[in-house]
């Protein structure tokens, strides 16, 4: 008996460092392509404008897709889904490598999306099936922490691959890491069991659901580029309005729906989805706007604003795993606020900052913003993935990688449109001849930097209110699991 609860045991474990693999490479390849963006300009004799899409283009398909694919894997089983999606996502990379002209590159990027979607959707419900419920929480951490090597590895990996052998390398060293997690994937990740339910796909549900998505984030990402009132933003509003009205309406009819809306009656599950998506805007408003401020406010060289940007991954990575096994002893009830409230803290500290801050200031408020992310991810994520029936956990997943890459999306977008329009009115301020509102010393590029941060410490103050109203469990996950069957009772 002890024999065969050890084979699990380790058969557990190989499932989450299989799945690992993906979970660093999706954040990887999404953070290594940035700084290889001026460089990729360059070569293939393009302007940044355009070259902006081989970043955008991966976000916004990926965005736009998970809540498909989390619905497929609950339909016809994760193994499938992740293997087919490293499998892409592998080929993507070889065609990146290979493209002659920045048209290709941004189109074999979208392939390399569709792929890295498919394993971000699929990656939770695996360690979610495979773990006990009081090991959830430590098992979504660790996953959480390989993002987090991912993250923190990208900018340092590749500049210097690209400073070594070219741009294309980036997308090469892809390839050996494919073919190693298809192999495993093979070998280690279990077969669903047969459903012998008679359920179909909700075509018309994913279609509408991509649509609508698709169109609000390319609003809400070029709104700031292409003008908040031009007909292409307007158009776009109006698509993406009208399908997810449409989305709505289908849902509520069709027999086997994409989105089960009756989840969102679970209190819990609809409250961590709100905290994660607000944790991920304030993320991203610090992600977007501080490397402009190191390297254009205090003319820090590249190199030393990489280090100093290494604070908030890196201190995020070392928490997730102690978060995480936090949570199965103490639910998520204390941590998920108090990890929001430390990033608010963090957000505001950052909001103090000037032109004449010095470098260990700013590190370790980034390092405080850091922890409180790394405290409040884990036990919000193993929060959702207990929250719901086990024939929704692909759901529960996609919809998990579809608040985090939306709040990604949305973080950049309102910090970049708060810091346009107070810049504007710092400069005319300055012209006019009139005091800031703020310390009379700052410039106006320092003192919209100030406000922005401010206005991400408003988001990370309101994932608070969201993360305390979930309900209060008693302790461990065993509220959670209640809710869960409560779910599939509904």
């Amino acid at each position: 008996m002890i024999g065969a609860w050890a084979q699990d045991e380790r058969k557990r474990w190989a499932i989450l460092m299989t799945v690992g693999i993906g979970s660093i490479m999706s954040p990887l390849d999404s953070s290594v392509v940035n700084i290889a963006l001026p460089v990729i300009t360059a070569d293939l004799n393009t302007t940044i404008t355009v070259a902006e899409w081989v970043a955008a283009a991966y976000l916004l398909t990926i965005s736009s897709l998970l809540l498909t694919y989390g619905r497929a894997g609950d339909l016809w089983g994760h193994r499938h889904i992740y293997v087919t999606g490293f499998a892409v996502f592998t080929a993507g990379s070889l065609l990146c490598s290979l493209s002659s002209n920045i048209g290709l590159l941004i189109a074999f990027r979208v392939v390399q999306a569709i792929g890295a979607g498919m394993m971000m959707a699929a990656g939770p419900a695996l360690i979610t099936a495979a773990f006990p419920a009081n090991e959830r929480g430590r098992a979504l951490g660790l996953n959480g922490m390989m993002v987090g090597v991912g993250l923190a590895a990208g900018p340092v990996l590749g500049g210097l691959l690209v400073q070594l052998s070219g741009w294309r390398s980036i997308f090469l060293i892809n390839l050996p890491i494919g073919l190693a997690g298809i192999w495993l994937a093979h070998r280690i990740l279990p077969y669903p069991a047969p459903d012998r339910r008679r359920r179909r796909f909700d075509v018309s549900g994913a279609a509408t659901f991509f649509i609508a998505l698709l169109s609000l984030l390319l609003a809400l990402s070029r709104g700031d580029t292409w003008g908040w009132r031009s007909a292409p933003i307007t158009v776009l509003w109006i698509i993406g309005l009208l399908a997810f009205v449409s989305f709505f309406h289908i849902e509520r009819r069709v027999a086997d729906p994409m989105v089960d809306l009756h989840l969102f009656r679970i209190r819990l599950f609809a409250a961590a989805n709100g905290s994660a998506l607000l944790n991920y805007m304030a993320q991203f408003t610090v992600t977007f706007l501080m490397p402009f401020y190191l390297q254009q406010a205090l003319g820090l060289p590249p190199q030393q604003a990489g280090l100093i940007l290494l604070a908030f991954p890196v201190f995020m990575l070392l928490m997730a795993p102690f978060s995480g096994a936090l949570s199965d002893r103490l639910g998520s009830y204390i941590l998920s606020p108090l990890g929001m409230l430390i990033i608010t803290v963090g957000l505001w500290l950052l909001s103090r900052l000037t032109g004449t801050t010095d470098p260990g200031s700013i590190f370790w408020r980034l390092a405080i913003v850091g922890l409180g992310s790394g405290l409040f991810q884990a036990p919000n994520n193993s929060a959702i993935m207990g929250s719901v029936p086990k024939d929704r956990l692909g759901l529960a997943s996609g919809m998990l990688a579809t608040m985090r890459n939306v709040g990604m999306v949305l973080g950049v977008a309102v910090s970049a449109a708060v810091f346009s329009s107070r810049h504007d009115f710092y400069l005319y301020q300055e012209m006019t001849g009139r005091m800031f509102a703020y310390d009379a010393g700052l410039t106006p590029y320092v003192a919209a930097v100030r406000d922005t941060f401010l206005v991400g410490s408003g988001f990370a103050l309101l994932g608070v209110v969201t993360a305390m109203v979930r309900g209060r469990p008693g302790t461990g996950t065993g509220s959670q699991n209640r809710q869960a069957q409560q779910g599939e009772a509904d």
